[in-house]
């Protein structure tokens, strides 16, 4: 249990920090899913770009939506535990809570087209049984839905019954929509296409990409860390990430040569379409796990204050909310055709320096901004908001 009521653990603000800066990067990148390759740059740069993109990928991608959805999960164990701390039950008011996400979301899902924001307020409430289960419980449940058995259960059909096919592609057929509106349409067209096909879009994508056992995992995972006060130094907690550090370094070989080494020999489509989403996810959570437990040693080596490279995301991370939408308004603004169009100019490395560019000016006005408020626009009025009803004399919280 954290020790000192409603301490903020800045640790988790610059490591959540640290996660936005990587999905800015990464969506920026993929101009926000506007996915063009331009063809008036020169040699050398088309070669930089496959660097950089390979680079970027093979770091960042899956690796930072983990981390974001994990520290989802220690969010509300921190509000559960500070509601219970005041003798109040959280579940039913964490219902509410995550019913105004997905008003956030529909917000968010107007101006692009890979909102993950509905699907959490989705997969957020298993936390609310989860959160009388004991502690073995969530580790197993989380385990399980890690490994993913969805994928697994495919190809295990696929096995006895050779006739059965799942292309795992529903999402397609709304990509291509999403798409020719992104690169063409007008602003009007583009909100109008995206709360439709732009949500199909991405929910369906994240439910095929395996996110439906992995998000409620890491959810778990998040909360567990919280109970065992992990992200809290002690002798304990620095063992703990020690040996999640080495584990990951000693588990990544086999298991990324299992997901690159079989892949290419399986032939029934169902395998081909499941085995690198069931291998794929694992490979990304250890590089994940291995990243976060480097972070929270090294800050926990920096006197429990972090070192000032890590500081410098922490009001990133407390605004995350409200940078994760605004994010996506000045990325689809600068790439999409109803803006500037850059996704007809910018391959990997011109899009790497913007999604820089756009990082470094959220980190400069979230530091403004924090200055003279307690909390970020959007995080203010989720907390208004979700506390409507309480009396006004209540401690909130956050």
């Amino acid at each position: 249990m954290i020790s000192v009521k409603n301490q903020r653990l800045e640790v988790v603000d610059a490591l959540r920090g640290f996660a936005l800066l990587a999905i800015v990067l990464l969506h920026s990148m993929e101009h926000y899913n506007l996915f063009f390759t331009p063809s008036w740059q020169p040699q050398w740069l088309s070669s930089l770009d496959g660097y950089v993109t390979e680079t970027v990928w093979f770091l960042l991608a899956g690796k930072a939506y983990a981390t974001f959805s994990l520290l989802f999960g220690f969010s509300f164990y921190i509000q559960m535990s500070n509601a219970r701390k005041r003798g109040d039950d959280f579940r039913a008011r964490f219902a509410w809570r995550m019913l105004l996400l997905a008003a956030f979301a529909q917000f968010h899902a107007l101006f692009y087209n890979g909102d993950i924001l509905l699907f959490y307020a989705v997969c957020g409430l298993i936390l609310i049984p989860a959160s009388s289960w004991s502690n073995r419980t969530v580790l197993t449940v989380a385990i399980v839905l890690l490994l993913q058995p969805i994928d697994w259960a495919h190809m295990l059909i696929a096995h006895f019954d050779p006739s059965y096919i799942d292309l795992n592609s529903r999402f397609a057929q709304y990509a291509v929509q999403a798409e020719q509106v992104a690169m063409h349409g007008n602003l009007w067209q583009t909100l109008g296409d995206n709360i439709v096909n732009g949500q199909l879009y991405s929910n369906f994508w994240q439910v095929e990409a395996g996110r439906i056992s992995q998000t409620p995992a890491l959810f778990l995972l998040g909360m567990w860390l919280g109970r065992k006060s992990m992200f809290v130094k002690s002798a304990q907690s620095i063992r703990f990430w020690r040996g999640v550090l080495i584990g990951s370094l000693v588990a990544f070989g086999p298991v990324y040569m299992l997901k690159t080494l079989i892949a290419p020999t399986l032939q029934h489509i169902t395998w081909i379409n499941h085995y690198g989403i069931a291998m794929g996810l694992p490979v990304n959570f250890i590089i994940m796990a291995a990243m976060v437990s480097a972070f929270t040693l090294c800050w926990f080596a920096a006197a429990d204050r972090g070192y000032k490279a890590q500081r410098i995301t922490i009001a990133y991370g407390r605004m995350s909310l409200t940078n994760y939408i605004t994010q996506s308004i000045i990325g689809v603004t600068l790439f999409y055709n109803f803006g500037f169009g850059l996704y007809e100019y910018c391959g990997g490395t011109l899009s790497f320096l913007i999604g820089v560019c756009i990082v470094c000016l959220q980190i400069f006005w979230s530091r403004r901004w924090l200055s003279t408020h307690r909390q970020g626009p959007f995080e203010a009025l989720w907390k208004k908001l979700t506390w409507l009803s309480f009396n006004r004399s209540q401690p909130a919280v956050g």
